[in-house]
């Protein structure tokens, strides 16, 4: 799978790295959201690997812009959250097209079972 991580934690990317890719998947990363939006809007990825919260562009904005320019839906976007977002808060981004929540700290057997998943869907 062509996955794409964006998360400003450089251990979290590093870690994903090393674990996606000797997975034996093509895994890129961005540590900023701008970034990883641009990224998103300029290729095509399996999987989207997406921090809710990072410093000026979060990952809310992310999916924003994704909506905005009508690509929402051309993605399985995973969210990788810390916070303590409720139920609702999340609900109302599963509709606006994300495909799953994965809580933080990352547990690896659910991050691979969730790619298993998709990758089948």
């Amino acid at each position: 799978m062509k996955i794409l991580g964006i998360d400003d934690n450089a251990d979290i990317t590093e870690m994903l790295d090393t674990v996606l890719n000797s997975a034996e998947h093509e895994f890129s990363f961005v540590n900023n959201g701008k970034e990883g939006l641009e990224k998103i809007k300029q290729n095509t990825y399996d999987m989207v690997l997406l921090d809710l919260s990072m410093p000026n562009f979060t990952g809310i904005d992310v999916v924003n812009g994704l909506n905005d320019a009508g690509i929402m839906n051309k993605q399985k976007i995973v969210l990788f959250t810390a916070s303590s977002m409720t139920d609702t808060e999340i609900e109302q981004l599963l509709k606006k097209g994300v495909h799953s929540c994965i809580r933080k700290p990352v547990d690896i057997p659910v991050l691979l079972e969730k790619l298993v998943e998709i990758e089948n869907s």
